[in-house]
């Protein structure tokens, strides 16, 4: 009871300290720890060395670097449009369903339930040249032998479109399932036809789910480095792969800190850039 005869204002309090004091211990400290290793010297044999350089920012910026940061943000837009693309309508049938709601929302979440390094090796089942893709288009008739699925951008797409799709339908579904029948059948009255009442009602209405499943999609993309190295092979790495070999393989600290952060700056910037601008248009952001 005592707890409840304290002001609103320390109740607050004691609600969010707990969950603070949990960022702060590990995503605060963690982060000044990467940013400090990523001003400070390399050592040759690995680690650090005392001191304060930006030279490996300014290695960052070197156009090597900077086309495999290039094209991790092409990929990572790529695959937050295909599964925007293929969720949506998946999240639409599902807010429409009625009777078959919880079980359709059961196969959405059930990839969950498995490490997403286990589906990135069913994905090399599914796409290598003795796998069930290969082997049913042969059986169909539609090629005459197997193609090179594998270690192309198609199999990285594939892989990351399927890694992510939930994450694209939930906030959709979300927002779909909140929509109020009444206004379509308002616009429905009004001589609406079927594609105008979507372009109109329910696609504004249901923006805010759009904008966090993008988010939600295309921040993972940006990071990830398992898709690109089992699918991808040596061909067709991302920032992710780059940021992984200099703390593993290169054992250069300094450097996969400093990828990282520019990788952390980039994400923020087009983060807010994008929802300033759908906030200075007047629309929706969550």
């Amino acid at each position: 009871m005592a707890w409840f005869g304290r002001r609103p204002s320390t109740r607050l309090a004691s609600l969010i300290a707990p969950g603070t004091l949990w960022l702060a211990v590990f995503f605060l400290v963690p982060i000044a720890l990467v940013f400090g290793y990523s001003v400070m010297r390399r050592d040759p044999f690995g680690g650090v060395l005392p001191g304060f350089t930006f030279e490996h920012y300014r290695r960052f910026f070197d156009p090597l670097y900077l086309d495999v940061l290039g094209r991790t943000i092409g990929w990572s837009l790529l695959v937050t449009v295909v599964s925007l693309a293929l969720g949506y309508p998946v999240a639409y049938l599902i807010a429409r369903e009625r009777r078959r709601r919880r079980l359709l929302l059961f196969l959405v979440v059930l990839p969950f339930w498995t490490s997403f390094l286990v589906r990135m090796f069913a994905m090399i089942f599914l796409l290598r040249d003795t796998g069930f893709v290969n082997s049913a288009l042969v059986a169909a008739g539609v090629i005459d032998e197997p193609i090179q699925l594998l270690y192309t951008p198609f199999a990285v797409l594939a892989g990351l479109v399927y890694g992510f799709l939930p994450l694209m339908i939930l906030p959709i579904y979300a927002s779909l399932e909140k929509l109020d029948d009444s206004l379509l059948e308002a616009a429905e009255v009004l001589g609406a036809r079927p594609a105008a009442r979507f372009l109109r009602v329910t696609l504004p209405l249901s923006m805010p789910g759009v904008v966090a499943g993008s988010l939600l999609t295309f921040i993972p993309s940006l990071g990830s480095f398992v898709t690109a190295d089992l699918l991808g092979g040596a061909k067709q790495a991302m920032i992710g792969n780059l940021i992984q070999n200099q703390f593993t393989v290169a054992r250069n600290w300094p450097f996969g800190s400093a990828a990282s952060f520019v990788l952390m700056a980039v994400v923020l910037t087009l983060v807010l850039v994008y929802l300033g601008r759908r906030d200075a248009a007047g629309a929706p952001i969550g």
